[in-house]
């Protein structure tokens, strides 16, 4: 027999509903052969907040398994032993918590912590950028971070504390040099914070360096995909020696999970998602000397709601066969030698240098943040790629080409695609109070107030965070105590005023809004908003982009607002039109929040559409609400939707004169 490697771990990113539905679905994965856990955890739990509080309306189980105490880590991980398990938490501004929890879990069923294995994600730069689960300010959340790395490697040496994530970077539009530059200088920020620290000096600053692993992306070109993955090996370990002086291989291996490009994946004829995720597997597998440690790949139907339990089945399979089946892991580096690979990986390393000595030059990552730098470069490189797509010159399948199919037997019939059931949020806070009813009161006060302390006094707050879990604080008991001693934060948007003017094919539209401007008086005023806890905010800044630069007068202020900060800025603003954007699954209740206060107010009259991944039958139901027009991924011509809000506004006009 040939020696073959070692295969990567396979994982699936799961978790819905309840505790009690995600151990289930684990456990089932893991009798299939799935090798390691991923866990989704829903907004609420991702951004500090219990289920019941108002925030978190319609939010419950929706993207991940909400957890709001011991009692639900309890339950998620019943029947699982955690001292064998490989396990994987997307979680960033409340790392230090839910790694808390998992470790007062272990605990319990009387694991070594020594022996823990896993990844807390824990990269709250690319929250700022992309993703949005981002609680409180900069500097804060990076002493978090800090906090979190210090304490694993000391007492959990086996544990990745940060997975610098470069995946959501390129799900908002960054190129292979911008996911390169911005990832590394992510990497090169925190490490920076924990040698300030002085908290981590000689071999133990070495440890820290060999804990930090990575989370990327890999799209469809998979050739320049995979020479990524290979630059990514050779900056990192320039990084680690020039800027470091760490030498011992080991420690400056770059070590990566990936989970290819969800971006991609489309509505329309989503049977061809199969094929565009075994290309984008092979970019991150092909290459040896820069293959994936680990890897989760989305289901084909994703882009039309929760996957079941056999599309994530199907998605797994994909893996076994590819590691099992041929004979990828019986050969060295196949790429090794070749002299285009070995040209594009030098012009994607010296591009990436280039990128990231002008993030240094402004004084680092965080700096590019806050003087919303990296935010205006990803939503540039986004609105070129969508431009691309509606042009036509980047062909994607079914959507801008060869659009004429026939019916899919796989997306039609009950039970095609998986929702959460109406009750699952009423039951969580249920349980949630009972839990609560259930505590030693005394016990809650002094762990909370030793947690507030540590925050205050700028001890390391693992400790504390976990005598709070093993006392039954919840998570948003934790989130509230540090809110007030950190304070919140509110990300730029990154998108800018001045509307360009070299935006292609659209002067109908401009000429249609100046139109409908001069009959009303006033130029169009467009209020695009994002109630609910959902951070994707790829599709609003896009809206808010387009809709600029066809001469409306736009009113974008971020992500995370209540429905009725919403409708109290369409009151103030004096909006002509309302875009809501929610990629959640909460669509239902949000704007059902949102059309009821828009009534009560006396603002009826405002037209009201609706952008998300939205299910047929619950468009029926907004348009039921009173909304006008509803735009899924398959519509993703932005000037066709620009035409139809300006004939949206004239239709209003006409209709209030």
């Amino acid at each position: 027999m040939v020696a073959r490697d070692k295969p990567w771990l396979f994982r699936t990113y799961a978790g819905h509903s309840t505790a009690t539905e995600s151990n289930k679905l684990y456990r089932s994965n893991l009798a299939k052969g799935q090798t390691g856990l991923s866990v989704a955890f829903d907004l609420p739990t991702q951004t500090g907040y219990d289920s019941d509080h108002p925030l978190a309306r319609g939010e419950v189980g929706k993207v991940g398994v909400p957890i709001s105490h011991l009692g639900d880590m309890r339950t998620l991980f019943d029947g699982i032993p955690l001292a064998e398990m490989n396990t994987s938490m997307t979680i960033n501004a409340c790392a230090a918590w839910l790694l808390s929890l998992y470790i007062a879990t272990a605990d319990e069923q009387g694991a070594d912590r020594t022996k823990l294995q896993g990844t807390t994600q824990n990269d709250i730069i690319k929250e700022y950028l992309s993703r949005g689960t981002y609680v409180f300010p900069p500097a804060p959340s990076m002493r978090l971070t800090k906090d979190t790395i210090i304490f694993t490697t000391e007492y959990l040496p086996r544990w990745n504390p940060m997975n610098v994530c470069s995946y959501h970077l390129q799900e908002a539009g960054a190129t292979p040099v911008q996911e390169l530059a911005f990832a590394l200088a992510n990497a090169i920020a925190i490490l920076d914070t924990v040698k300030r620290s002085g908290e981590a000096e000689g071999k133990v600053f070495g440890e820290v360096v060999g804990r930090i692993s990575f989370f990327v992306n890999a799209g469809m070109r998979f050739i320049t995909e995979m020479c990524k993955m290979r630059a990514f090996v050779d900056l990192w370990d320039e990084i680690c020696v020039n800027r470091y002086g760490i030498t011992d291989a080991k420690q400056k291996l770059f070590r990566y999970g990936v989970q290819v490009n969800s971006l991609g994946l489309t509505e329309q004829q989503p049977e061809n998602n199969v094929y565009r995720i075994l290309l984008e597997m092979l970019a991150v597998t092909l290459s040896k000397g820069a293959r994936a440690r680990a890897v989760q790949l989305p289901a084909w139907n994703e882009a039309l709601g929760l996957p079941r339990s056999f599309d994530q089945q199907w998605s797994l399979r994909m893996q076994q066969v590819l590691a099992y089946e041929t004979d990828l892991l019986e050969y060295g580096d196949i790429f090794d030698g070749s002299i285009e690979i070995a040209r594009k990986v030098e012009q994607l390393k010296e591009e990436a240098r280039a990128e990231l000595a002008q993030i240094d030059a402004m004084g680092g990552a965080v700096a590019a943040i806050e003087n919303s730098y990296m935010k205006q470069q990803l939503v540039e490189s986004n609105t070129r790629r969508l431009e691309a797509i509606e042009r036509g010159e980047q062909v994607v399948v079914g959507v801008n080409r060869w659009t004429e199919t026939e019916p899919s037997p796989l997306t039609t019939g009950e039970g095609a695609i998986l929702t959460v059931p109406e009750g699952v949020e009423a039951e969580q806070i249920a349980r949630l109070q009972a839990w609560r009813e259930a505590r030693d009161s005394k016990a809650v006060a002094a762990a909370l107030a030793a947690l507030k302390s540590a925050a205050q006094e700028g001890r390391n707050i693992m400790e504390p965070s976990i005598v709070c879990a093993k006392a039954g604080i919840t998570t948003g008991e934790w989130g509230t105590c540090l809110r007030e001693v950190f304070g919140e934060y509110r990300a730029p948007t990154g998108v800018g005023r001045a509307a360009r003017v070299d935006t292609q094919g659209l002067d109908e539209v401009r000429k249609g809004v100046d139109a409908v401007s001069e009959k009303i008086g006033r130029r169009i005023k467009f209020l695009v908003g994002k109630p609910g806890l959902d951070g994707h905010s790829n599709g609003a800044e896009q809206i808010a982009v387009r809709a600029r630069d066809c001469g409306m007068e736009v009113v974008y202020e971020g992500i995370r607002l209540t429905p009725a900060e919403i409708v109290n800025a369409a009151l103030e603003e004096s909006v002509h039109v309302i875009g809501l954007s929610i990629l959640s699954g909460s669509h239902v209740p949000l704007v059902r929040d949102v059309m009821d206060r828009l009534r009560a107010e006396g603002l009826s009259d405002i037209p009201v559409v609706v952008g998300g991944i939205i299910p047929p039958e619950d468009e029926v139901q907004l348009k039921g609400f009173g909304v006008t027009a509803v735009y899924t991924p398959k519509n993703f011509e932005l000037n066709r939707i620009m035409a139809d809000i300006v004939a949206i506004v004239d239709r209003q006009a006409q209709k209030a004169a």
